[in-house]
């Protein structure tokens, strides 16, 4: 259940990790301000969305890191065990051989005197 919860957790810093990351300005933005972009930052202050988005992306990144070795470290204990895919396969694997084989019998030979011996898919030449 925990760690049901974790992974839960886990996915949704990725995410808003991932759009926090997009919404900020790139460091040519500020570029924009002698042409006139000016009014781009006036939602968050004039200084204030980088502050903001700054602390924001630090404290998701923390989480992120810390869900990761939590997760790491629990997954490693669940799967102590684990001996790979050939380990999984029972220890006895004999399968029952018969003593003796069977003989097989020879394929019939052909009649001498030349007459179909009626086996399907034999021609009889000499006719």
């Amino acid at each position: 259940m925990l760690l049901d919860l974790l992974w839960v957790l886990h996915v949704i810093i990725c995410v808003v990790l991932i759009i926090v990351v997009l919404l900020q300005a790139g460091k040519g933005a500020s570029a924009g301000f002698s042409f006139g972009g000016g009014a781009s930052q006036t939602v968050f202050g004039s200084s204030g969305g980088k502050n903001f988005f700054a602390r924001v992306t630090a404290g998701l990144a923390i989480g992120f890191m810390v869900t990761s070795i939590i997760l790491s470290v629990l997954s490693s204990k669940s799967v102590k065990n684990y001996r790979g895919v050939m380990g999984q396969l029972p220890t006895e694997t004999k399968q029952a051989v018969p003593e003796k084989l069977p003989e097989q019998s020879a394929p019939p030979a052909p009649a001498a005197n030349g007459a179909d011996t009626g086996h399907a898919g034999t021609a009889n030449p000499k006719k």
